[in-house]
């Protein structure tokens, strides 16, 4: 039978919920979904996590589990999840149980005809004020490739169709944003209200250095708005050196006033020397991603699969098992021994 549906799942420190996100998902999925698989990759958290994922998939066919090399970053682990997923449909969420997975089907019966994205946007933030202001300003540095509208209903709870993957297949680059990537292969996005629910067992991974971090990232690494921000910054700084120069001059000729000396030196020197160095940093910013993308990093590393068939050998790269091993190096969909 052909999987319908394709659950990711990016796993940090959640051993503790893994049996109950489990639980929940195949009570919510088995009565009204034909078939479906629960795809876990493990971002290397330090605990228990992989071994609960080891014994889900023991105890459950359906449950695919992937364990990374190191830890990459949540949109590197559902990449990994993404280009092994089998079904003809992706929903991701995250480990924690926030994102309750009864509500699964508000988005796959938003994914119609008109949309090829559906993102379950939280009726109400449960994070803290930090974590929430963190969200903002990483959802401000997406509106440039997303637009406004699509950009503010952005969440890890999210539904789209599996062929959008072929738009960053050959994707290589450590900067991941799965967000971004989708919109390379769609522009049709949707977003239906859903319950958030509040996190009862461990703590975030997202602080708010982590989550400026990313922002940063993204703006950097897909999209030239901080480049236009710096050609703006130093027209307006520019003008407004000419404005003050002007404005200065004329009271020397007009009112016979003294031109300030050493403090008219000093306030427009670091000004125009803090609207430069602004500009070299973003420029730097830009060659950073260049010098990491020359060197073809990739964006994760397998080190172990739940089957044997799904991660065989990491010694020879150049084989078909190392291709395997390393699903990023692929530019054709996932090989047959994945499906």
């Amino acid at each position: 039978m052909t999987t319908h549906l394709s659950i990711v799942v990016p796993v940090y420190r959640s051993a503790g919920t893994l049996d109950e996100l489990h639980r929940r998902l195949v009570a919510a999925l088995e009565t009204s979904e034909p078939s479906f698989e629960i795809i876990m990759v493990d971002d290397c958290g330090g605990d228990d996590s992989w071994q609960v994922i080891q014994r889900l998939a023991q105890r459950d066919s359906r449950v695919r589990g992937f364990q990374l090399a190191r830890n990459y970053g949540q949109h590197n682990a559902l990449l990994c999840g993404i280009r092994a997923a089998r079904g003809s449909v992706i929903v991701t969420l995250d480990d924690d149980l926030q994102n309750p997975p009864e509500e699964i089907h508000k988005l796959l019966s938003r994914l119609n005809d008109d949309c090829d994205v559906v993102y379950g946007s939280p009726q109400k933030e449960t994070h803290s004020f930090l974590r929430n202001l963190a969200s903002r300003v990483t959802k401000l540095a997406l509106q440039g490739t997303m637009g406004v509208s699509t950009a503010s209903k952005v969440s890890a709870f999210r539904a789209f169709r599996t062929d959008l993957r072929h738009a960053f297949e050959a994707y290589r680059s450590p900067s991941v944003n799965i967000d971004v990537l989708l919109t390379w292969g769609t522009t049709r996005f949707a977003s239906v209200d859903v319950r958030q629910d509040e996190r009862t067992v461990g703590d975030s991974g997202y602080t708010l250095k982590k989550l400026v971090n990313h922002a940063i990232n993204m703006m950097t690494g897909f999209s030239v708005l901080p480049l236009q921000i710096a050609s703006i910054l130093g027209l307006a700084v520019g003008a407004f050196g000419f404005v003050l120069l002007a404005y200065v001059v004329g009271r020397y000729f007009i009112a016979g006033s003294p031109v300030p000396g050493f403090t008219f030196l000093a306030s427009m020197i670091a000004i125009f020397s803090g609207a430069q160095l602004f500009s070299l940093g973003i420029f730097g910013e830009y060659l950073a991603r260049m010098h990491f993308r020359s060197m073809e990093r990739p964006p994760y590393c397998l080190a172990k699969a739940t089957s044997a068939n799904e991660a065989t050998s990491k010694a020879q790269p150049s084989t078909p098992d190392a291709a395997l091993f390393n699903p990023d190096t692929a530019t054709v969909p996932i090989p047959d021994s994945l499906r």
